[in-house]
């Protein structure tokens, strides 16, 4: 079987959120230089792609989302000077280092912006989105509302109109329909790719295209402000301004690699965004199965909704283009207190979603602290939040009835500051994060989860990564294989092949908390059993034609075929040791 072998597809990818990651200096909050001290460590778990989020020039409106300058750097994480060593360090560790490209919006502390809102006749006042107020109401231009709450206009008094922000009211959206801004924009992404980054994982694109004419949408409840989505989400036309951004700057360095946020994206829609002839970007995150998780109180998974949404972007994108696989990110909370259970199964359930998301056909992306199964926090006051969607949150559901209780639970369960607690790095003080006062609260149980404990624990979810990424240098299979769902209706199981030029591996994951059993001799005939990796010790001589699994325990065969005989061999396992545990 051909395929196109391409360097960031062998890659695993590492996120890192610069605030939070290594400080430094002292002064509470993560930096350049502390992402520098900790290359070993990343280098060390096995990673070859290094994205940080944004470390621009910016007010922080929305941590560092909400850039003030896109060609310096913001000051709490250091200068220019500390990026190019970092960049210099990452690449002398034959390691590859993307930036965030967030070109949707900008902070309204932008030259572009403060120019903007100087006058209706300023020659930039068409860099971003104006309108006057309604001609009927004299309010918003229309009702659509932020991502992040509330309306999605603001008004200024200077010049009498509002301008659009689907996300916080500080990040003003640019207005792409405008020719002088792209040409702009390419400028600056060409800057950083003569600097010689390895790409960009990009913010927000799915929503640069936004529908003419800004119509009211429907309002069968009768809202305030209606969710937005359908006017800027995705929407006819966008591809022209993907192509070109292609054009113009991505296609002139072809080995770098291009990840899109790209919410609201289908599986159906991927031939315009990732295919490997005439798509827009390499890969794309899609967050189909993020909706799967359940957001009450009580936590739990839809495992055959799972099944069918990972399934339909495996195969939706098999022999034409990338699945970029992920769990976490900044934007969401830890999935082992989520799909997991950071309780009873903390450690069994973490192994076990890494090894069922991360041996996909796609490159795996692997949040800062997932390695070590962090888990969510819950702080008791909403003071103790930094992240701006939740105190918008809290603001609006205290101030229409719901109590404080009420709405901390959800927080503690959906909540974005969930990803953006401190590193927990060691036991010590502030969890070796910092020698100061920490930007954000630790977790407390940052004195038994940190990476000194999990490096220590040779059972530990941290070597549970290394040897899945172990895995997936050793086998050719795991990388550019075609991925097959078996057991395809099991209640408990997550299930599936992946085969490469006659090698066939099997992975199988238990993602409940109870006992789980199958009937495998269809899958093995004519096949004996090498077992590869487990969660927990097993028997690798073991016959698994009738399995069972323990609460959240995972394994990974290797399927060979049966020399020399040409009769099934349903259950002739001969595994090279007694057992094959997690040490």
């Amino acid at each position: 079987m051909t395929h196109n072998i391409r360097w960031w597809k062998e890659a695993v990818a590492y996120q890192i959120y610069p605030r939070s990651f290594m400080d430094s200096n002292g002064d509470g909050i993560g930096d350049i230089p502390g992402i520098i001290s900790k290359l070993d460590y990343l280098k060390g778990l096995g990673v070859g792609l290094i994205w940080i989020c944004p470390i621009y020039k910016s007010p922080n409106d929305d941590n560092g989302y909400d850039i003030s300058d896109y060609q310096d750097i913001m000051e709490e994480f250091g200068t220019m000077a500390d990026f190019d060593r970092l960049l210099e360090e990452t690449h002398a560790r034959g390691m590859k280092l993307i930036l965030d490209l967030v070109i949707n919006h900008t902070s309204d502390e932008h030259p572009w912006f403060i120019e903007s809102r100087s006058s209706r006749d300023s020659d930039k006042r068409d860099y971003y989105i104006w309108r006057d107020p309604h001609a009927e109401t004299g309010a918003e231009p229309n009702n659509w509302e932020s991502i992040f709450g509330g309306p999605a206009w603001e008004f200024d008094d200077k010049t009498g109109q509002y301008f659009m922000h689907i996300f916080s009211r500080r990040q003003p959206d640019l207005n792409w329909e405008n020719d002088a801004v792209r040409r702009d924009l390419y400028d600056m992404v060409n800057w950083w790719l003569d600097k010689g980054i390895d790409g960009f994982r990009v913010d927000a694109i799915s929503h640069i295209k936004k529908v003419e004419g800004f119509p009211d949408l429907p309002n069968p409840q009768g809202l305030p402000y209606v969710p937005s989505f359908d006017g800027h989400m995705n929407r006819e036309g966008i591809h022209r301004f993907l192509a070109e951004l292609k054009e113009e700057t991505l296609a002139k360095h072809p080995e770098a690699v291009t990840v899109g946020e790209a919410n609201g994206v289908t599986a159906d829609d991927a031939e315009a965004w990732v295919d490997e002839r005439k798509g827009a970007f390499n890969m794309i995150f899609q967050f189909e199965h993020l909706g799967l998780w359940n957001r009450s109180p009580e936590g739990g998974l839809d495992l055959a909704s799972l099944k069918e949404t990972l399934t339909r972007w495996q195969k939706g994108l098999e022999g034409s283009g990338w699945n970029a696989l992920f769990l976490e990110n900044h934007d969401q909370a830890r999935s082992v207190s989520t799909w997991g259970d950071d309780g009873v199964y903390w450690k069994q359930s973490a192994k076990t979603l890494a090894t069922m998301y991360f041996l996909m056909q796609g490159t795996p992306f692997i949040y800062q602290g997932q390695e070590i199964g962090m888990t969510n926090v819950q702080f008791p006051s909403i003071e103790d939040y930094n992240d701006v969607a939740i105190k918008n949150l809290y603001r609006y559901e205290t101030m229409n009835g719901k109590s404080h209780e009420d709405v901390m639970r959800v927080i503690w369960k959906t909540g974005r500051d969930n990803s953006r607690t401190p590193m927990q790095w060691s036991a010590d003080d502030q969890a070796g994060f910092t020698t100061g006062e920490p930007w954000l609260k630790l977790n407390p149980n940052y004195t038994h989860i940190n990476v000194q404990q999990a490096i220590d624990d040779p059972d530990s979810i941290y070597h549970h990564y290394k040897r899945l990424i172990r895995l997936r240098t050793e086998h050719e299979a795991l990388v550019y294989g075609t991925y097959d769902l078996v057991l395809d209706d099991h209640p408990q199981i997550y299930a599936y092949t992946r085969t490469l030029d006659g090698e066939k591996l099997l992975v199988l994951c238990n993602l409940s908390s109870s006992e789980a059993h199958a009937e495998l001799a269809g899958e093995l005939e004519g096949r004996r059993t090498e077992l590869l990796l487990a969660s927990e010790l097993a028997d690798a001589e073991a016959p698994i034609a009738q399995l069972s699994l323990k609460p959240y325990e995972s394994r990974v065969y290797r399927l060979a075929p049966v020399a020399g005989s040409d009769s099934p061999a349903p259950s002739a396992e001969d595994g090279s040791s007694e057992a094959v545990g997690t040490i």
